[in-house]
């Protein structure tokens, strides 16, 4: 452990008070690997006031490419302190400060978790300098550590060693100064952190809580009505960019205006926050979220019998377990019928066949295409309705309603990218049954059978997800088998 002192250039503009970071561990994932140095370098005002140091042991062993890369032996970490003998030095040091670091996502990663398995939370405002090299120095295509080194003329003393490379980072902050007006590196600064503006009606600490991982967020305005729910990958940020006055919007400043209080759900994932997003603004009604409303319009278009003219019927009267002769859903009729009026002009179907137009085929007058000659003539009698329905499922395939692909219901698991806390997504029939905390909970939800309404934007989602690939599905038939009377 080791404690010094410098002054170098200052950046006083840049925060006032910034810890800028450095750490080696025994692996690249913050939830299973472990932090075997610290190297701390503390600015005040823009000077340093403590630069500060510690070997930890990871209590485990250091693979052999990571000692030769940093040269740190599991000999030299055998009698060193463990991370939560440091805790408490650690986080005072770096409590209230501006976290920085080059490729800031892996120390902050590495320090948020090593501080969760401890049961104790830690969120900052995080700068990379990788980022902000990027930012102010577009016209170079690398920015790590060693071709900062490189071009900006670092002194690059105790390469690959926490304090060291920490050093490096606070040198490269120094060059930015140089090289900048001080205007420049706060823009730039105030963009990267999305520095929030909060409207005086809200707590200056509404913010503090929130955390950087997926999740979603509600808006509440007077009487504590929800108006605006959104959803991110990073709710910090994203809540965060709703005050930047560098991005703002004329809803963001709307939203300014009304809101009274910021409430928060985590999620495992993204894609648990796309669920959350869509169940609540159905529920909620928000006053801003116009998408993803509650739509009982619904539709499908329905060709069950070639030898019959298609139709379009209302959602409750498909039978989505036999959804061979289903197409959409639309959001209403009027979607339909736009759907249909563009497949007859593209492929030379009749707007009486397709019901578009009012008379019906009995009557054999043309339909208004055939008039125009882009119909070729099941009106007339030219064409049969069955070599015209022919046509017809063809140029609707792209809008096949999907048969289930499973036997019965499934699980989908997501892990938490930072917690490695795990949720399990359950659906059935392209309906999502709800979200479980165990596989044990997964098979209840399954079982329960409850009625659960379709909902479009969910189905959307499911079958991108589906079709992305790579989603860890776990069957669930031995709930359907059980259940069968």
């Amino acid at each position: 452990m080791s404690v010094h002192s410098a002054t170098p250039a200052g950046l006083p503009f840049l925060h006032e008070r910034i810890a800028v970071v450095d750490l080696e561990t025994t692996g690249t994932a913050a939830t299973a690997d472990a932090i075997t140095e610290i190297g701390i370098v503390l600015i005040d005002h823009g000077h340093v006031v403590e630069e500060w140091s510690s070997l930890v042991n990871p209590q485990c062993v250091i693979p052999p490419e990571i000692q030769a890369l940093t040269g740190i032996t599991d000999d030299m970490v055998r009698d060193a302190p463990t991370f939560a003998e440091l805790a408490e030095e650690v986080f005072a040091r770096l409590q209230d400060r501006l976290f920085v670091a080059h490729n800031a996502r892996f120390d902050y990663g590495f320090i948020k978790n090593a501080f969760r398995r401890l049961g104790r939370p830690f969120t900052a405002d995080v700068l990379c300098t990788v980022r902000l090299s990027r930012k102010l120095y577009p016209e170079y295509v690398q920015h790590n550590l060693d071709s900062l080194i490189e071009r900006h003329r670092l002194a690059a003393e105790g390469r690959h060693r926490a304090l060291g490379d920490a050093r490096l980072a606070w040198q490269f902050l120094s060059v930015v100064a140089r090289d900048h007006a001080a205007e420049t590196v706060m823009a730039a600064t105030r963009s990267l952190l999305k520095m929030p503006s909060l409207p005086p009606q809200l707590d200056a600490d509404a913010l503090k809580a929130i955390p950087d991982g997926p999740g979603v967020y509600v808006f509440y305005g007077v009487n504590d009505l929800p108006i605006y729910i959104g959803k991110s990958v990073n709710l910090r940020d994203r809540v965060r960019s709703h005050f930047s006055s560098d991005h703002r919007q004329s809803n963001d400043l709307r939203l300014s205006l009304e809101l009274r209080r910021i409430d928060f759900e985590e999620t495992a994932g993204e894609f648990g926050a796309l669920l959350r997003e869509s169940q609540l603004i159905k529920s909620s009604k928000p006053l801003r979220n116009l998408r993803l409303r509650r739509n009982a319009q619904l539709v499908f278009v329905r060709l069950a019998d070639l030898s019959r003219p298609a139709e379009i019927i209302a959602f409750d009267d498909a039978d989505l377990e036999n959804a061979n002769a289903l197409f959409g859903p639309f959001a209403a009729r009027p979607r339909a019928r736009e759907m249909l009026t563009r497949l007859a002009a593209e492929h030379g179907l009749c707007w009486k066949a397709l019901g578009v137009e009012a008379g019906g085929l009995a009557e054999g007058a043309p339909c208004f295409a055939r008039q125009i000659r882009r119909c070729l003539g099941c009106c007339v009698g030219a064409e049969t309705l069955a070599t015209h329905n022919a046509r017809l499922a063809i140029a609707l395939q792209p809008h096949r309603f999907p048969t289930w692909p499973f036997a019965g219901a499934v699980a989908i698991r997501e892990v938490h990218p930072d917690h490695g806390w795990e949720r399990v997504h359950v659906f059935n029939q392209w309906r999502y049954l709800g979200c479980a905390r165990s596989e044990a909970d997964a098979y209840e939800l399954a079982a329960a059978r409850a009625e659960v309404e379709f909902d479009a934007d969910i189905f959307k989602l499911l079958v991108k997800r589906l079709a992305e690939g790579g989603a860890a599905i776990m069957p669930l038939l031995a709930v359907e088998t059980a259940n069968i009377d």
